[in-house]
Formats: C-alpha cells, sequence, structure tokens
C-alpha cells in the first residue's frame, strides 16, 4: 500500500485485479516557495515521482508566494524562510490570515527555537530542516493535511523546552498503556496514520485515543500534550 493523506487515497487490489478501496481522489496540489534555482528544480522533480502530489507553481520569493498562493489556492505550501523582499515567515502570516485552509510546510537551513516558535506562530503547519529524508518529509505534508503540527525531530526537543508552558494545576487523570503508546509516538511527530500502523489500531481509534489524551492532560492540541509529556516524564 502507497502512503495515503486526507485528501488523497490509493487503491490496493487483489491478485485479480478487483480494486479493494475506493477510487482515487484528486492529488495535493503543491506549491513551491524557494528562492535557490536548484533547491527548486530539486524538490519539483522529487516530489512529482509521487502520485499523490501534484506541484502546481513556483514562486522565488514572498511577495511572489503570497501572489501564487491567491492564484492557484494550492492545498498546501512548501515555503523556505530565507527569502529575499519578504521572508517565509511573514508570507506564511500574510497567507494564513486570508486563506487559512492552506497548510503550510516551512523547509528551511533556519535551525534555531525562535525561527521555529515565530514560523508556528505565524500559522506554519511543519518546519522541516533542509536535509531531511524524503520519508519525514512525506510525513510532514501528510500530518500537516491532517491538520497536526509536524517539527523536524532535529530541534522539537529544544523547541518544545524552549516553549515551557505551564503544567496543569489541577492533578491530571492518569493515561491508560495504550494512551501512554501513543502519546509517546505523538512526542515522536507520528501523523495518526503512523500511530496506527504502529500500533495496529484504526485512524478513528487513534482520534479518540489522543481526544482522551488531551481531556486527561487538560490541553488544547497535539503540541501542548508533546510538551506537557516531556516536561512531565510521562515519555
Amino acid at each position: 500500500m502507497q502512503l495515503n493523506s486526507t485528501n488523497n487515497q490509493v487503491n490496493d487490489f487483489d491478485e485479480s485485479g478487483n480494486e479493494l478501496i475506493e477510487t482515487q481522489s484528486s492529488p495535493l496540489r503543491v506549491l513551491i516557495v524557494e528562492d535557490d534555482p536548484v533547491m527548486q528544480l530539486g524538490l519539483c522533480q522529487l516530489l512529482s515521482e509521487y502520485p499523490h502530489l501534484d506541484i502546481i507553481g513556483q514562486a522565488g520569493d514572498g511577495y511572489s508566494g503570497i501572489e501564487a498562493a491567491r492564484t492557484l489556492n494550492p492545498d498546501l505550501i512548501v515555503m523556505d524562510i530565507g527569502l529575499p523582499q519578504l521572508d517565509g515567515i511573514a508570507a506564511t502570516q500574510q497567507i494564513k490570515a486570508t486563506t487559512p485552509e492552506i497548510r503550510v510546510v516551512i523547509l528551511t537551513s533556519h535551525n534555531t527555537e525562535h525561527e521555529t516558535i515565530a514560523a508556528l506562530s505565524s500559522g506554519a503547519d511543519a518546519y522541516c530542516i533542509k536535509g531531511i529524508g524524503i520519508e519525514k518529509l512525506l510525513t510532514a505534508i501528510s500530518t500537516a493535511q491532517e491538520g497536526a503540527i509536524y517539527l523536524d525531530p532535529q530541534i522539537a526537543r529544544r523547541v518544545l523546552d524552549k516553549l515551557q508552558p505551564p503544567l496543569p494545576k489541577h492533578k491530571t487523570q492518569p493515561l491508560s498503556a495504550r494512551e501512554l503508546d501513543v502519546l509517546k509516538l505523538i512526542v515522536e511527530g507520528r501523523s495518526n496514520p503512523e500511530i496506527a500502523a504502529e500500533l495496529y489500531l484504526s485512524v478513528s481509534t487513534v482520534k479518540a485515543h489522543i481526544r482522551s489524551i488531551m481531556n486527561k492532560l487538560a490541553v488544547d492540541d497535539r503540541v501542548q500534550a508533546a510538551v506537557v509529556a516531556l516536561r512531565s516524564g510521562l515519555v
């Protein structure tokens, strides 16, 4: 079976060629905003090899990226930070202000906690460091499209430690063994389908576990759950 994302389904077939899953939906429409022509070409060629991704355009600076997002209306943008004229953080903020449904995956050589937090605060859905393997980049894209946050493992722990949100004031409810398994994989930046595959669960069951985890830890999203888990020694 090939990689799935929220808007994309790749079919399985039995030995007779009979379809096992519903017909494939439209590919994820991707815009690349990158000022380095070699990097831009490499990303286009690399991501174009995957049928569930459709590269619909490229832009070389922040303002062009905003205009391309407006005219092309992509599902997802792969965005550099160090762009001429307008950096990727500011461009992301402007794009999210008008079209929050567009997912933004930051792909950059900038790896400081300050820049990562600024990008996430601007609305970015994923933050990856250039040089990341294609498997992890595809995971970041899939995770972002699901509506979750992905942090490159190279910087995740440093960023989460830097955020240092207060622990819940009231005593949290204990997590079950299965919820702790799910929480550990959340901290590792795994997407819901990856967690489901790892633990031999359905995606709907994983989502139910995540809702229960957030309720028990008194947090609002996966990132806060990961922070609490790390600071309290749950994982």
